[in-house]
């Protein structure tokens, strides 16, 4: 196929919209099943990048979960604890740690719920049954992998009453060098972003602690390569070989750290034990579920422990997250990484970010305050690596 017509372009009243190959080739991918839109292409072309470009790196499978054209979360198939498996609603399939590519979906898919909702999924690897029981029960817009067994096919089918997006994409396919696009009819060329994010860009270590262990690394190459596909300005927080906070498009950096920081921070509130022993109704549906839960960590629109309102939710009243058990709580996340698509420009960033367990950071370098922010890592013992790599994404 050379072409594939789309209902629309990003708003309905964008018309005609279709994806095809400048050059009259064939396109990498095939449409197994619905009918993906233009964002859900958008979401799936940068999701395979990102899940590819980890896989390389890391020689593990992995899955990310697409918003938007930014990522709510990526991550490497590493098993999941019980108390993870059930923060992540994931804790009634019994055979999710026998598959690497599930867990690496079940994480991505639950570090940050709340924004994942009518996600857009990318996986590494040949979509199993395991991961498709995941995906299945989820409000996803779609999915694209480089195949699909015949278990995880028929499973997928059957969702949205049969038209659930399944793409599949040819893992062999090479983008040109150059990439085009057009903004208000004029037309903008560059040479594609190719810088390989490995290990050994976290040699030049800056800081008086330069003890970096491997798990680290990991966790840095997981936030650097998420950062690669998020829209700038981006910073993002991972642990455990999964991104647990993303934020994306702030115009400040340290609203970028602000915001990836209270999604890291409610990621592992949600692991609390008054959290995961919420009553909740057995009627009340996983994104029912979900909103109440950032709505019991985070005191947002409504109280739903209030008199009145706890009964529409619980079937007995829950005890209350106290603001004191919360950052107890918060004060044992530790050993976080946490990199940045540019320089940190100012030393609240640091302030901000040793709030939410960092311990290793990775970025650029190159602000004419480096010192002031190497100083303030001095301060509270991380360890900080500068890559010399800007990581913008547009």
């Amino acid at each position: 196929m050379k072409e594939l017509e789309l209902k629309y372009g990003c708003n309905p009243s964008q018309k005609p919209a279709r994806i095809f190959m400048r050059d009259g080739s064939e396109l990498p991918l095939t449409v197994l099943n619905g009918k993906p839109g233009y964002i859900n292409f958008l979401d799936a072309l940068n999701a395979w990048q990102l899940v590819a470009e980890l896989k390389d790196a890391l020689k593990m499978p992995a899955a990310a979960s697409f918003k938007h054209v930014s990522p709510t979360s990526a991550a490497v198939g590493l098993p999941l604890n019980p108390s993870l498996q059930k923060a992540c609603f994931a804790d009634d399939i019994p055979e999710l740690n026998a598959s690497p590519l599930a867990c690496a979906y079940a994480r991505a898919r639950g570090a940050d719920r709340l924004c994942s909702f009518g996600d857009w999924a990318a996986l590494s690897d040949v979509c199993d049954e395991t991961t498709a029981k995941l995906l299945v029960r989820e409000v996803s817009d779609g999915v694209i992998a480089p195949g699909y067994t015949s278990e995880a096919l028929e499973i997928l089918q059957s969702k949205r009453k049969g038209g659930y997006n399944i793409v599949q994409i040819d893992p062999k396919y090479v983008p040109t060098q150059q990439e085009i696009k057009e903004v208000f009819g004029v037309a903008f060329e560059q040479g594609r972003n190719q810088s390989k994010i490995s290990a050994e860009l976290l040699n030049n270590i800056v800081t008086a602690n330069d003890y970096l262990p491997d798990t680290a690394r990991r966790d840095l190459i997981v936030a650097l390569i998420t950062l690669k596909y998020t829209q700038s300005n981006s910073v993002c927080y991972a642990i455990d070989g999964q991104a647990i906070g993303v934020g994306a498009g702030q115009q400040s950096r340290i609203h970028c750290t602000r915001l990836a920081g209270s999604k890291a921070d409610t990621w592992h509130l949600r692991q609390h034990p008054k959290t995961l022993a919420l009553p909740f109704l057995p009627t009340l549906s996983r994104p029912e579920r979900d909103n109440v839960v950032d709505s019991y960590i985070n005191g947002n629109e409504e109280d739903v422990c209030a008199e009145g309102v706890w009964h529409k939710y619980f079937w007995h009243h829950p005890d209350r997250l106290t603001v004191s058990e919360a950052r107890a709580w918060l004060d044992n996340l530790k050993d976080v990484a946490l990199a940045s698509d540019a320089f940190f420009p100012f030393a609240d960033n640091i302030e901000r970010a040793r709030r939410s367990g960092v311990r290793y950071v990775a970025e650029p370098g190159g602000s004419i305050r480096d010192d002031l922010v190497i100083s303030k890592c001095n301060d509270y013992d991380m360890v900080m690596a500068f890559t010399g790599l800007r990581l913008f994404h547009h």
